[in-house]
Protein backbone atom coordinates (compact mmCIF):
# COMPACT_ATOMS: atom_id res chain seq x y z
CA UNK A 1 0.00 0.00 0.00
CA UNK A 2 2.90 2.30 0.85
CA UNK A 3 4.40 1.75 -2.62
CA UNK A 4 1.06 2.44 -4.28
CA UNK A 5 0.63 5.65 -2.24
CA UNK A 6 4.19 6.72 -3.03
CA UNK A 7 3.58 6.09 -6.75
CA UNK A 8 0.38 8.07 -6.57
CA UNK A 9 2.19 10.97 -4.89
CA UNK A 10 4.80 10.92 -7.65
CA UNK A 11 2.12 10.99 -10.36
CA UNK A 12 0.36 13.87 -8.60
CA UNK A 13 3.67 15.71 -8.33
CA UNK A 14 4.32 15.08 -12.03
CA UNK A 15 0.85 16.38 -12.88
CA UNK A 16 1.39 19.47 -10.73
CA UNK A 17 4.76 20.04 -12.38
CA UNK A 18 3.18 19.83 -15.83
CA UNK A 19 0.57 22.38 -14.85
CA UNK A 20 3.30 24.78 -13.78
CA UNK A 21 5.40 24.10 -16.88
CA UNK A 22 3.18 23.73 -19.93
CA UNK A 23 4.65 22.81 -23.28
CA UNK A 24 4.58 25.78 -25.65
CA UNK A 25 4.46 25.54 -29.44
CA UNK A 26 4.92 28.81 -31.32
CA UNK A 27 3.82 28.55 -34.95
CA UNK A 28 4.93 31.46 -37.11
CA UNK A 29 4.39 32.27 -40.77
CA UNK A 30 6.15 34.81 -42.90
CA UNK A 31 4.77 38.01 -44.39
CA UNK A 32 0.97 37.63 -44.13
CA UNK A 33 -1.20 40.11 -42.23
CA UNK A 34 -4.83 39.65 -41.20
CA UNK A 35 -5.93 40.61 -44.75
CA UNK A 36 -4.92 37.10 -45.90
CA UNK A 37 -6.51 35.00 -43.12
CA UNK A 38 -10.12 33.96 -43.57
CA UNK A 39 -11.10 33.89 -39.88
CA UNK A 40 -10.10 37.59 -39.79
CA UNK A 41 -12.42 38.34 -42.71
CA UNK A 42 -9.91 37.79 -45.52
CA UNK A 43 -11.66 36.72 -48.72
CA UNK A 44 -8.78 36.13 -51.16
CA UNK A 45 -7.87 32.67 -49.95
CA UNK A 46 -8.99 29.95 -47.58
CA UNK A 47 -7.09 29.15 -44.38
CA UNK A 48 -9.18 26.28 -42.89
CA UNK A 49 -6.48 25.03 -40.52
CA UNK A 50 -5.79 28.41 -38.97
CA UNK A 51 -9.57 28.95 -38.79
CA UNK A 52 -10.00 25.61 -36.98
CA UNK A 53 -7.28 26.59 -34.49
CA UNK A 54 -9.20 29.83 -33.88
CA UNK A 55 -12.40 27.87 -33.27
CA UNK A 56 -10.57 25.77 -30.66
CA UNK A 57 -8.68 28.72 -29.19
CA UNK A 58 -8.82 32.48 -28.83
CA UNK A 59 -8.46 34.94 -31.69
CA UNK A 60 -6.79 38.22 -30.77
CA UNK A 61 -8.21 41.22 -32.60
CA UNK A 62 -5.45 43.77 -31.98
CA UNK A 63 -2.04 42.17 -32.44
CA UNK A 64 0.60 44.39 -34.04
CA UNK A 65 4.19 43.97 -35.19
CA UNK A 66 6.74 46.53 -34.08
CA UNK A 67 8.85 46.62 -37.25
CA UNK A 68 6.93 45.45 -40.39
CA UNK A 69 9.98 43.59 -41.69
CA UNK A 70 11.69 40.39 -40.62
CA UNK A 71 15.14 40.97 -39.07
CA UNK A 72 14.24 43.93 -36.79
CA UNK A 73 11.10 42.03 -35.76
CA UNK A 74 13.12 38.95 -34.84
CA UNK A 75 15.65 41.11 -33.00
CA UNK A 76 12.75 42.47 -30.95
CA UNK A 77 11.45 38.96 -30.31
CA UNK A 78 14.71 37.31 -29.24
CA UNK A 79 15.71 40.08 -26.80
CA UNK A 80 12.28 41.14 -25.58
CA UNK A 81 13.36 44.70 -26.42
CA UNK A 82 12.29 47.14 -29.11
CA UNK A 83 15.09 46.99 -31.68
CA UNK A 84 15.29 50.82 -31.67
CA UNK A 85 16.26 50.62 -28.00
CA UNK A 86 19.43 48.61 -28.67
CA UNK A 87 20.37 49.79 -32.17
CA UNK A 88 19.44 46.64 -34.09
CA UNK A 89 16.61 48.10 -36.22
CA UNK A 90 18.30 48.61 -39.63
CA UNK A 91 17.95 45.52 -41.84
CA UNK A 92 21.03 43.27 -42.05
CA UNK A 93 23.10 45.49 -39.76
CA UNK A 94 24.28 42.91 -37.16
CA UNK A 95 25.14 45.63 -34.64
CA UNK A 96 26.54 44.33 -31.40
CA UNK A 97 24.73 44.54 -28.06
CA UNK A 98 26.08 43.95 -24.52
CA UNK A 99 25.31 40.24 -24.28
CA UNK A 100 26.25 40.18 -20.59
CA UNK A 101 23.31 42.57 -19.99
CA UNK A 102 20.78 41.50 -22.64
CA UNK A 103 19.64 37.88 -22.45
CA UNK A 104 17.70 36.00 -25.10
CA UNK A 105 14.38 34.49 -24.04
CA UNK A 106 15.44 30.87 -24.89
CA UNK A 107 18.35 31.31 -22.43
CA UNK A 108 15.83 31.94 -19.67
CA UNK A 109 13.61 29.03 -20.74
CA UNK A 110 16.58 26.66 -20.67
CA UNK A 111 17.43 27.94 -17.20
CA UNK A 112 13.87 27.04 -16.16
CA UNK A 113 14.35 23.46 -17.41
CA UNK A 114 12.81 23.72 -20.87
CA UNK A 115 14.03 22.05 -24.03
CA UNK A 116 14.07 24.77 -26.69
CA UNK A 117 14.01 24.19 -30.45
CA UNK A 118 13.62 26.30 -33.57
CA UNK A 119 12.86 25.22 -37.12
CA UNK A 120 14.02 27.37 -40.08
CA UNK A 121 14.26 30.90 -38.67
CA UNK A 122 16.78 32.90 -36.69
CA UNK A 123 17.70 36.16 -38.49
CA UNK A 124 18.17 38.14 -35.27
CA UNK A 125 20.20 40.98 -36.81
CA UNK A 126 22.53 41.03 -33.79
CA UNK A 127 26.32 40.77 -33.71
CA UNK A 128 28.55 39.25 -31.05
CA UNK A 129 26.69 35.95 -30.71
CA UNK A 130 25.78 33.25 -33.26
CA UNK A 131 22.02 33.15 -33.81
CA UNK A 132 21.92 29.39 -33.24
CA UNK A 133 23.69 29.57 -29.90
CA UNK A 134 20.62 29.87 -27.67
CA UNK A 135 18.75 26.79 -28.95
CA UNK A 136 19.05 23.12 -27.97
CA UNK A 137 17.94 22.02 -31.44
CA UNK A 138 18.07 24.17 -34.55
CA UNK A 139 18.38 22.00 -37.62
CA UNK A 140 16.54 22.26 -40.93
CA UNK A 141 16.22 18.47 -40.94
CA UNK A 142 14.47 18.44 -37.53
CA UNK A 143 11.12 20.14 -37.96
CA UNK A 144 9.53 18.93 -34.73
CA UNK A 145 12.31 19.66 -32.26
CA UNK A 146 10.31 18.56 -29.22
CA UNK A 147 11.04 14.98 -30.25
CA UNK A 148 14.67 15.48 -29.17
CA UNK A 149 13.94 16.42 -25.56
CA UNK A 150 14.55 14.26 -22.49
CA UNK A 151 11.62 12.10 -21.29
CA UNK A 152 9.09 14.26 -19.45
CA UNK A 153 10.98 17.50 -20.12
CA UNK A 154 8.73 20.48 -20.95
CA UNK A 155 9.44 22.02 -24.33
CA UNK A 156 9.27 25.33 -26.12
CA UNK A 157 9.31 24.87 -29.90
CA UNK A 158 9.26 27.41 -32.72
CA UNK A 159 8.09 26.02 -36.07
CA UNK A 160 8.20 28.62 -38.83
CA UNK A 161 6.56 28.37 -42.23
CA UNK A 162 8.33 30.06 -45.14
CA UNK A 163 5.62 29.15 -47.66
CA UNK A 164 4.02 32.61 -47.47
CA UNK A 165 7.30 34.54 -47.73
CA UNK A 166 7.46 37.54 -50.10
CA UNK A 167 9.60 35.55 -52.54
CA UNK A 168 6.56 33.35 -53.24
CA UNK A 169 4.96 36.37 -54.91
CA UNK A 170 7.87 36.77 -57.35
CA UNK A 171 8.08 35.41 -60.87
CA UNK A 172 5.41 34.02 -63.17
CA UNK A 173 1.86 34.96 -62.15
CA UNK A 174 -0.04 32.75 -64.61
CA UNK A 175 -2.04 29.57 -63.92
CA UNK A 176 -2.82 30.20 -60.25
CA UNK A 177 -5.23 28.01 -58.26
CA UNK A 178 -7.05 31.10 -57.04
CA UNK A 179 -9.04 33.16 -59.52
CA UNK A 180 -7.51 36.62 -60.17
CA UNK A 181 -10.96 38.02 -60.97
CA UNK A 182 -12.14 37.17 -57.45
CA UNK A 183 -9.30 38.96 -55.67
CA UNK A 184 -10.18 41.85 -53.36
CA UNK A 185 -7.56 44.56 -53.93
CA UNK A 186 -6.38 47.20 -51.48
CA UNK A 187 -7.83 50.56 -52.53
CA UNK A 188 -4.37 52.02 -53.11
CA UNK A 189 -3.63 49.51 -55.89
CA UNK A 190 -4.93 50.18 -59.41
CA UNK A 191 -7.16 47.43 -60.75
CA UNK A 192 -4.80 45.97 -63.35
CA UNK A 193 -4.81 42.35 -64.62
CA UNK A 194 -1.19 41.74 -63.60
CA UNK A 195 -1.86 43.03 -60.07
CA UNK A 196 -4.89 40.74 -59.74
CA UNK A 197 -2.78 37.82 -60.92
CA UNK A 198 -0.04 38.67 -58.41
CA UNK A 199 -2.63 38.72 -55.61
CA UNK A 200 -3.85 35.29 -56.72
CA UNK A 201 -0.30 33.93 -56.79
CA UNK A 202 0.24 35.07 -53.19
CA UNK A 203 -3.16 33.70 -52.16
CA UNK A 204 -1.91 30.30 -53.35
CA UNK A 205 1.18 30.74 -51.17
CA UNK A 206 -0.88 31.56 -48.08
CA UNK A 207 -2.95 28.41 -48.60
CA UNK A 208 0.28 26.40 -48.79
CA UNK A 209 1.33 27.99 -45.50
CA UNK A 210 -2.00 27.03 -43.93
CA UNK A 211 -1.25 23.41 -44.87
CA UNK A 212 2.16 23.71 -43.16
CA UNK A 213 0.32 24.65 -39.96
CA UNK A 214 -1.83 21.50 -40.28
CA UNK A 215 1.24 19.28 -40.70
CA UNK A 216 2.80 20.57 -37.49
CA UNK A 217 -0.43 20.25 -35.51
CA UNK A 218 -0.89 16.71 -36.85
CA UNK A 219 2.61 15.80 -35.62
CA UNK A 220 1.80 17.17 -32.17
CA UNK A 221 -1.38 15.07 -32.10
CA UNK A 222 0.49 11.95 -33.28
CA UNK A 223 2.86 12.40 -30.33
CA UNK A 224 -0.06 12.65 -27.88
CA UNK A 225 0.87 16.20 -26.88
CA UNK A 226 -1.99 18.24 -28.30
CA UNK A 227 -3.85 18.55 -24.98
CA UNK A 228 -0.64 19.24 -23.02
CA UNK A 229 0.58 22.13 -25.15
CA UNK A 230 -0.25 25.82 -25.39
CA UNK A 231 -0.21 26.66 -29.10
CA UNK A 232 0.35 30.16 -30.46
CA UNK A 233 0.03 31.07 -34.12
CA UNK A 234 1.02 34.46 -35.57
CA UNK A 235 2.66 35.88 -38.66
CA UNK A 236 6.03 37.65 -38.36
CA UNK A 237 4.60 40.87 -39.86
CA UNK A 238 2.15 41.92 -42.54
CA UNK A 239 2.45 41.74 -46.30
CA UNK A 240 3.02 41.02 -48.99
CA UNK A 241 1.70 43.08 -51.92
CA UNK A 242 3.55 46.43 -52.35
CA UNK A 243 2.95 49.00 -49.55
CA UNK A 244 2.43 46.39 -46.84
CA UNK A 245 5.61 44.65 -45.67
CA UNK A 246 8.23 47.27 -44.63
CA UNK A 247 5.55 49.95 -44.14
CA UNK A 248 3.82 50.76 -40.87
CA UNK A 249 0.32 50.89 -42.29
CA UNK A 250 -2.27 48.34 -41.11
CA UNK A 251 -1.49 45.96 -43.98
CA UNK A 252 2.14 45.83 -42.79
CA UNK A 253 1.67 45.66 -39.02
CA UNK A 254 -1.78 44.24 -38.13
CA UNK A 255 -1.14 40.52 -37.69
CA UNK A 256 -3.18 37.42 -36.88
CA UNK A 257 -2.61 35.89 -33.47
CA UNK A 258 -4.44 32.83 -32.18
CA UNK A 259 -3.79 31.06 -28.89
CA UNK A 260 -5.11 27.56 -28.14
CA UNK A 261 -5.00 26.63 -24.46
CA UNK A 262 -5.97 23.07 -23.47
CA UNK A 263 -8.80 22.44 -21.02
CA UNK A 264 -6.28 21.47 -18.31
CA UNK A 265 -5.05 25.08 -18.28
CA UNK A 266 -8.49 26.69 -18.48
CA UNK A 267 -7.67 28.86 -15.45
CA UNK A 268 -5.63 31.06 -17.83
CA UNK A 269 -8.14 31.23 -20.68
CA UNK A 270 -8.25 34.89 -21.83
CA UNK A 271 -12.00 34.69 -22.53
CA UNK A 272 -14.92 32.64 -21.19
CA UNK A 273 -14.63 29.76 -23.68
CA UNK A 274 -12.71 28.70 -26.80
CA UNK A 275 -13.85 30.22 -30.07
CA UNK A 276 -14.15 33.69 -28.55
CA UNK A 277 -12.14 36.76 -29.49
CA UNK A 278 -9.85 38.80 -27.23
CA UNK A 279 -10.13 42.57 -27.39
CA UNK A 280 -6.67 43.41 -26.02
CA UNK A 281 -3.72 45.20 -27.64
CA UNK A 282 -0.75 42.85 -28.05
CA UNK A 283 2.57 44.10 -29.40
CA UNK A 284 5.17 41.65 -30.65
CA UNK A 285 7.54 42.91 -27.95
CA UNK A 286 5.07 41.47 -25.41
CA UNK A 287 5.43 37.92 -26.67
CA UNK A 288 8.81 36.75 -25.26
CA UNK A 289 8.00 38.20 -21.85
CA UNK A 290 4.66 36.38 -21.90
CA UNK A 291 6.27 33.06 -22.91
CA UNK A 292 8.67 33.34 -19.94
CA UNK A 293 5.79 34.14 -17.61
CA UNK A 294 3.76 31.14 -18.82
CA UNK A 295 6.79 28.90 -18.28
CA UNK A 296 7.44 30.23 -14.78
CA UNK A 297 10.88 31.40 -15.93
CA UNK A 298 12.85 34.38 -14.69
CA UNK A 299 12.12 37.56 -16.68
CA UNK A 300 15.15 39.85 -17.15
CA UNK A 301 14.79 43.53 -16.27
CA UNK A 302 15.74 44.43 -19.84
CA UNK A 303 12.49 43.02 -21.26
CA UNK A 304 10.27 45.92 -22.32
CA UNK A 305 6.97 44.25 -23.14
CA UNK A 306 3.82 43.50 -21.17
CA UNK A 307 2.65 40.03 -20.10
CA UNK A 308 -0.70 39.57 -21.87
CA UNK A 309 -1.66 36.02 -20.83
CA UNK A 310 -1.51 33.69 -17.85
CA UNK A 311 -1.25 34.08 -14.10
CA UNK A 312 1.35 36.84 -14.42
CA UNK A 313 -0.82 38.99 -16.70
CA UNK A 314 -0.13 42.74 -16.54
CA UNK A 315 -2.39 45.73 -17.27
CA UNK A 316 -3.08 46.33 -20.95
CA UNK A 317 -1.00 49.17 -22.46
CA UNK A 318 -2.88 52.11 -23.94
CA UNK A 319 -0.82 52.18 -27.15
CA UNK A 320 1.26 50.07 -29.50
CA UNK A 321 4.48 51.47 -31.06
CA UNK A 322 5.98 50.58 -34.46
CA UNK A 323 9.19 51.81 -36.10
CA UNK A 324 10.67 51.88 -39.60
CA UNK A 325 14.23 52.61 -40.67
CA UNK A 326 16.46 51.21 -43.42
CA UNK A 327 14.91 48.22 -45.15
CA UNK A 328 17.38 46.51 -47.46
CA UNK A 329 19.04 49.34 -49.44
CA UNK A 330 16.52 52.13 -48.77
CA UNK A 331 16.68 54.51 -45.81
CA UNK A 332 13.50 55.72 -44.18
CA UNK A 333 12.53 56.92 -40.68
CA UNK A 334 8.95 56.57 -39.48
CA UNK A 335 7.41 56.12 -36.05
CA UNK A 336 3.79 55.07 -35.48
CA UNK A 337 1.71 54.84 -32.33
CA UNK A 338 -1.79 53.43 -32.28
CA UNK A 339 -4.62 52.18 -30.14
CA UNK A 340 -7.32 49.74 -31.22
CA UNK A 341 -8.77 52.20 -33.70
CA UNK A 342 -6.59 55.23 -34.43
CA UNK A 343 -3.01 55.37 -35.73
CA UNK A 344 -0.68 58.39 -35.65
CA UNK A 345 2.48 58.55 -37.81
CA UNK A 346 5.54 60.78 -37.93
CA UNK A 347 7.48 60.73 -41.20
CA UNK A 348 10.95 61.95 -40.29
CA UNK A 349 12.03 61.70 -43.97
CA UNK A 350 8.93 63.14 -45.65
CA UNK A 351 10.89 64.38 -48.66
CA UNK A 352 11.34 60.74 -49.77
CA UNK A 353 8.33 58.86 -51.15
CA UNK A 354 7.22 55.78 -49.24
CA UNK A 355 7.62 53.93 -52.54
CA UNK A 356 11.35 54.41 -53.09
CA UNK A 357 12.71 51.86 -55.57
CA UNK A 358 13.81 48.76 -53.70
CA UNK A 359 15.30 45.96 -55.75
CA UNK A 360 13.63 43.07 -53.86
CA UNK A 361 10.21 44.71 -53.68
CA UNK A 362 10.27 45.32 -57.45
CA UNK A 363 10.66 41.58 -58.14
CA UNK A 364 6.93 41.07 -57.71
CA UNK A 365 5.24 41.92 -61.00
CA UNK A 366 2.63 44.05 -59.23
CA UNK A 367 5.19 46.68 -58.17
CA UNK A 368 6.68 47.76 -61.53
CA UNK A 369 3.17 47.56 -63.05
CA UNK A 370 1.91 49.96 -60.39
CA UNK A 371 4.89 52.29 -60.90
CA UNK A 372 4.37 52.30 -64.69
CA UNK A 373 0.69 53.16 -64.18
CA UNK A 374 1.76 56.10 -61.98
CA UNK A 375 4.44 57.33 -64.41
CA UNK A 376 1.91 57.28 -67.25
CA UNK A 377 -0.16 59.80 -65.29
CA UNK A 378 -3.10 57.45 -64.73
CA UNK A 379 -3.02 57.37 -60.91
CA UNK A 380 -5.39 59.38 -58.73
CA UNK A 381 -4.75 60.82 -55.27
CA UNK A 382 -5.07 57.43 -53.60
CA UNK A 383 -3.35 55.16 -56.14
CA UNK A 384 -0.53 57.65 -56.76
CA UNK A 385 0.42 58.72 -53.25
CA UNK A 386 2.89 55.86 -52.70
CA UNK A 387 5.25 57.38 -55.30
CA UNK A 388 5.05 61.01 -54.12
CA UNK A 389 6.83 62.81 -51.26
CA UNK A 390 4.95 62.56 -48.00
CA UNK A 391 3.43 64.89 -45.45
CA UNK A 392 5.10 65.15 -42.03
CA UNK A 393 2.29 63.47 -40.10
CA UNK A 394 -0.52 61.05 -40.81
CA UNK A 395 -3.55 60.01 -38.76
CA UNK A 396 -6.05 57.29 -39.66
CA UNK A 397 -9.24 55.72 -38.40
CA UNK A 398 -8.12 52.12 -39.04
CA UNK A 399 -11.61 50.68 -38.52
CA UNK A 400 -13.27 52.80 -41.21
CA UNK A 401 -10.08 52.93 -43.28
CA UNK A 402 -7.98 49.76 -42.92
CA UNK A 403 -6.03 50.74 -46.05
CA UNK A 404 -4.94 54.01 -44.42
CA UNK A 405 -5.66 56.22 -47.43
CA UNK A 406 -7.76 59.02 -45.85
CA UNK A 407 -5.35 61.13 -43.79
CA UNK A 408 -7.27 62.92 -41.00
CA UNK A 409 -4.29 64.82 -39.57
CA UNK A 410 -5.92 68.23 -40.18
CA UNK A 411 -9.47 67.23 -39.23
CA UNK A 412 -10.58 69.56 -36.37
CA UNK A 413 -12.56 66.69 -34.80
CA UNK A 414 -9.38 64.77 -33.95
CA UNK A 415 -6.94 67.47 -32.85
CA UNK A 416 -7.12 66.71 -29.12
CA UNK A 417 -6.62 63.00 -29.75
CA UNK A 418 -3.72 63.69 -32.10
CA UNK A 419 -2.06 65.95 -29.49
CA UNK A 420 -2.39 63.19 -26.88
CA UNK A 421 -0.86 60.63 -29.21
CA UNK A 422 2.00 63.00 -30.16
CA UNK A 423 2.84 63.41 -26.48
CA UNK A 424 2.55 59.66 -25.83
CA UNK A 425 4.89 58.91 -28.74
CA UNK A 426 7.51 61.38 -27.51
CA UNK A 427 7.34 59.96 -23.99
CA UNK A 428 7.73 56.39 -25.27
CA UNK A 429 10.66 57.17 -27.59
CA UNK A 430 12.49 58.91 -24.73
CA UNK A 431 11.75 56.00 -22.41
CA UNK A 432 13.22 53.57 -24.95
CA UNK A 433 16.27 55.73 -25.78
CA UNK A 434 15.25 55.54 -29.44
CA UNK A 435 18.53 55.20 -31.32
CA UNK A 436 17.17 56.37 -34.68
CA UNK A 437 17.73 60.12 -34.31
CA UNK A 438 21.23 59.96 -35.75
CA UNK A 439 21.86 58.63 -39.26
CA UNK A 440 22.78 54.96 -39.19
CA UNK A 441 26.47 55.33 -40.14
CA UNK A 442 26.90 58.24 -37.73
CA UNK A 443 25.49 56.36 -34.74
CA UNK A 444 27.70 53.36 -35.54
CA UNK A 445 30.76 55.57 -35.84
CA UNK A 446 30.06 57.47 -32.60
CA UNK A 447 29.59 54.25 -30.65
CA UNK A 448 32.80 52.78 -32.09
CA UNK A 449 34.83 55.92 -31.30
CA UNK A 450 33.91 55.51 -27.63
CA UNK A 451 34.29 51.73 -27.61
CA UNK A 452 30.60 51.30 -26.82
CA UNK A 453 27.69 49.41 -28.30
CA UNK A 454 24.88 51.57 -29.70
CA UNK A 455 22.78 50.36 -26.76
CA UNK A 456 25.31 51.93 -24.36
CA UNK A 457 26.00 55.02 -26.44
CA UNK A 458 22.37 56.16 -26.66
CA UNK A 459 22.04 55.92 -22.87
CA UNK A 460 24.79 58.52 -22.42
CA UNK A 461 23.17 61.98 -22.76
CA UNK A 462 26.55 63.60 -23.51
CA UNK A 463 27.01 61.36 -26.53
CA UNK A 464 23.36 61.20 -27.52
CA UNK A 465 21.23 64.20 -26.36
CA UNK A 466 17.98 62.65 -27.55
CA UNK A 467 15.59 65.38 -26.41
CA UNK A 468 17.55 68.00 -28.35
CA UNK A 469 17.54 65.82 -31.46
CA UNK A 470 13.79 65.27 -31.17
CA UNK A 471 13.16 69.01 -30.72
CA UNK A 472 15.22 69.80 -33.82
CA UNK A 473 13.41 67.12 -35.82
CA UNK A 474 10.02 68.44 -34.72
CA UNK A 475 11.00 71.95 -35.79
CA UNK A 476 12.11 70.66 -39.20
CA UNK A 477 8.88 68.71 -39.66
CA UNK A 478 6.85 71.89 -39.23
CA UNK A 479 8.30 72.86 -42.64
CA UNK A 480 7.93 76.54 -41.78
CA UNK A 481 10.69 78.72 -43.31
Amino acid sequence: AGCVLLGQLHSWADAAGKEEHPNILWLTSEDNGIFWVSCYGGTNCKTPNIDKLAAEGFRYLHCFDNAAVCAPTRSTWITGMYAISNGTQPMRSRNNIPHDVIKYYPDMLKKAGYHVSNWTKTDYNIGGRPDRDCWDVIDRKIRFGWRKRKPGQPFFAVVNSTSSHESRAHGDVENTRNDPDKMKLHSYHPDLPVIRKNYAKYADAVENMDNDIKETLDALKEDGLYEDTIIIYCSDHGGVMPRSKRFLYSSGTHCPMIVRIPEKYKDIWPARKPGMTVDRIVSFVDMPKTWLSLAGAEIPDTFQGTVFLGKGIEPEPQYHLSFRERADERCDFVRMIRDKRFAYYKNYMPYAPAGQYLQYLWRAQATPAWEKYYKEGKANEITGRFFRPRVSEEFYDTVKDFDNVHNLINDPKYQRRISRMRRAMRKKLLELYDSGFLPESMRERRAKEHNLTIYEMVRNPKLYPLESYMDAADMALERNP
